[in-house]
């Protein structure tokens, strides 16, 4: 991942041209992912389909696609999660980009995440307010459910196989077995 050494204003950083590619924005600074690999985006649309299929289109956003997720304005943090579930009623939408917290996100690891990556990650998404997250990690085959906990995210469950159920939407059932790419 590539870095910009300029510390961006939230001003600054909604005068830049729309780009090509993922980035995202970590206290200030411009992050650039690679896009993701194939095995990767089955896993996240295998979890969209399902949730899809279970939520009211009108009320309920399942988002996949790369969307602008805005953290906090100083220093500026902007995320952009793998899967995001939103309600139509909470969200706030400024300036083209999100600036309220999902009911739930999930975050698809990749071999090439690191362990402070992935905390840092959590913490902006606790900062949030995010209820609840999943970290889905397609080589052990496994969910960590995290939901938040006296302002923390704190890890409830690791599944290896079941059902998964959204703490906000519990009749949203995911098979885990039918997220794996075969």
């Amino acid at each position: 991942m590539a870095t910009t050494s300029k510390i961006l204003t939230y001003e600054e950083w909604l005068r830049l041209p729309e780009v090509e590619g993922v980035e995202e924005v970590v206290n200030g600074e411009i992050v650039r992912m690679p896009p993701n690999k194939w095995n990767h985006t089955r896993v996240v649309e295998a979890l969209a389909r399902q949730l899809r299929a279970r939520l009211d289109p009108e009320a309920i956003h399942v988002v996949t696609s790369v969307f602008g997720l805005v953290i906090r304005l100083k220093p500026l943090a902007l995320r952009v999660p793998d899967l995001a579930v939103l309600r139509a009623d909470h969200m706030v939408e400024k300036d083209g980009y999100i600036h309220s917290a999902p009911e739930l996100v999930v975050e698809v690891l990749s071999p090439a995440n690191t362990r402070s990556e992935r905390a840092e990650k959590l913490q902006d998404y606790e900062s949030l307010g995010v209820p609840e997250v999943w970290v889905v990690s397609p080589e052990a085959q496994t969910v960590e459910v995290l939901l938040l906990q006296d302002g923390r995210l704190v890890t409830t469950t690791l599944l290896q196989q079941g059902q998964l159920k959204p703490t906000c939407f519990p009749d949203a059932t995911v098979d885990i077995a039918a997220i794996w790419p075969k």
